[in-house]
């Protein structure tokens, strides 16, 4: 009969490849292991000591780490399927690559830990301390995230889609190139985030805090912004074609060159706000407050206009043509050149 090898257990042991499956490794000392691509199946590593242990590609699947210290490890194309993770500490280790779909990370210590490239499809998330998390490429299509708080986050690139992120702090998250695609952002602090090259079309964005943001050449046609705060954010050349905007915050916005075509602004607050040069075709403005706003040159063909508070706006040569204008207040605005809804040129 072919005796079992026998390893020696202990910090900075080199067990690389060994077969230690369904070993009692309880309490063991074992960091800065080499355990890169170990079979660890079933193992029992409860209060193990793994800190700046290497488990590359090692196979963990079905191994109990309730309690274990894997701060710093090298876990990167581990197998860590049907794990118990319960009290783990992950805390600045690398997991790129690794799937964790489906597994329960409720309480888990993942703060600064590398999670570029993994796939954690319905994970719980509940309480995890995702801080400094850098989430570059994971995959989080449908999971839930409300009360997690990802300020900070780098989840460029990451999937995303059907995401629950209702109520989420996201402030200076990175959120380039993500994938965002029928994710809740409702009441959402976005405050800070980079947006850049992310597709957010269609996306629930009600009463999100987009206070001051870049948001230059964004794409969220037909997004719902109802009641959003993007008080002075920068929406130059951005695509809201057919977005929600209603009692939406955007006094002092620039709107310069927005294609806001068939929007919904009505009762959106626009104080001060530069909208020269925007496509407003038949976009809904009633009841809108335009005060000091900027019209130069855009164009309201179609667009309701109702009771929209126009004074001291500045709406030279902007094309009305069909417009509605019925109860709108145009005290001291600017209409020099502008054709007007019957299709004459104002002087």
């Amino acid at each position: 009969m072919r005796r079992k090898k026998v390893y020696k257990i202990g910090p900075s042991a080199e067990l690389g490849a060994a077969q230690l499956e369904d070993e009692n490794l309880s309490n063991a000392d074992l960091h800065r292991a080499n355990l890169s691509g170990a079979n660890l199946r079933d193992a029992d590593l409860t209060g193990a000591d793994l800190h700046r242990a290497k488990l590359f590609a090692a196979d963990l699947e079905g191994a109990n780490l309730h309690d274990v210290n894997l701060s710093y490890a090298n876990l990167s194309y581990a197998n860590l399927r049907g794990v118990n993770l319960h009290g783990v500490n992950l805390s600045y280790s690398n997991l790129h690559g690794v799937n964790l779909s489906g597994e329960d990370l409720s309480g888990v210590n993942l703060s600064y830990a590398n999670l570029t490239d993994t796939d954690l499809r319905g994970v719980n998330l509940r309480g995890v301390n995702l801080s400094g998390v850098n989430l570059s490429g994971a995959d989080l299509r449908g999971v839930n995230l409300r009360g997690v708080n990802l300020s900070g986050v780098n989840l460029s690139y990451a999937d995303l889609e059907g995401a629950n992120l209702s109520g989420v702090n996201l402030s200076y998250a990175n959120l380039l190139g993500a994938t965002l695609h029928d994710a809740t952002l409702h009441d959402a602090n976005l405050h800070g985030v980079n947006l850049t090259g992310a597709n957010l079309s269609g996306e629930d964005l009600r009463g999100a805090n987009l206070h001051g943001e870049d948001l230059r050449g964004v794409n969220l046609p037909d997004a719902d912004l109802t009641g959003a705060d993007l008080h002075r954010a920068n929406l130059y050349l951005a695509d809201l074609s057919g977005v929600n905007l209603s009692g939406a915050a955007l006094s002092g916005a620039n709107l310069h060159r927005a294609d806001l075509s068939g929007a919904n602004l009505s009762g959106a607050n626009l104080h001060r706000a530069n909208v020269s040069y925007a496509n407003l075709t038949d976009a809904d403005l009633t009841g809108a407050n335009l005060h000091d706003a900027n019209l130069y040159g855009a164009n309201l063909g179609l667009a309701d206009l109702s009771g929209a508070n126009l004074t001291n706006a500045n709406v030279t040569d902007a094309n009305l043509t069909n417009a509605k204008l019925a109860g709108a207040i145009l005290t001291d605005a600017n209409l020099a050149g502008s054709t007007m809804p019957d299709g004459s040129v104002h002087d």
